[in-house]
């Protein structure tokens, strides 16, 4: 699945930021990253000041010294009513993953992912008119 559009990665594990990145610009996308979701939250804000958004964000539902995925996006929520996010996470059962969408997520990547479900996680999340 191509796509493009801008992207941000928030992770606190560097790895998983730097592959997840490298992977999704492969295929088209333009990919900030993140370590927490307070820079997440600072540069989904400075982004949306500037004009230039992001059109998804992929935000680890975990951060142990951090900000996490839940708390992020309230934050965002805060910043941007229409955000769309997908919430990542190695823990499958937490109620988070199992109901995202009463979290305000738009989709759901259970690590370890897939380029081809993370692919189709965003292109379901962002809608056909940024993807091909």
């Amino acid at each position: 699945v191509k796509g493009h559009g801008r992207l941000l990665i928030m992770d606190d594990d560097e790895a998983v930021r730097s592959a997840a990145a490298e992977l999704l610009e492969s295929i088209g996308y333009a990919v900030a990253t993140a370590a927490d979701g307070a820079e997440a939250a600072t540069l989904y804000s400075e982004a949306m000041l500037s004009g230039r958004r992001f059109d998804a964000v992929v935000l680890d539902l975990t951060v142990p010294d951090g900000v996490g995925g839940r708390e992020t996006m309230a934050r965002l929520l805060e910043i941007d009513p229409d955000v769309k996010a997908i919430v990542s996470s190695g823990y499958s059962t937490d109620p988070v993953m199992a109901n995202y969408r009463e979290h305000g997520f738009s989709g759901v990547a259970v690590k370890p992912y897939s380029l081809a479900e993370l692919a189709r996680t965003l292109k379901s999340a962002i809608g056909d008119d940024t993807t091909n």
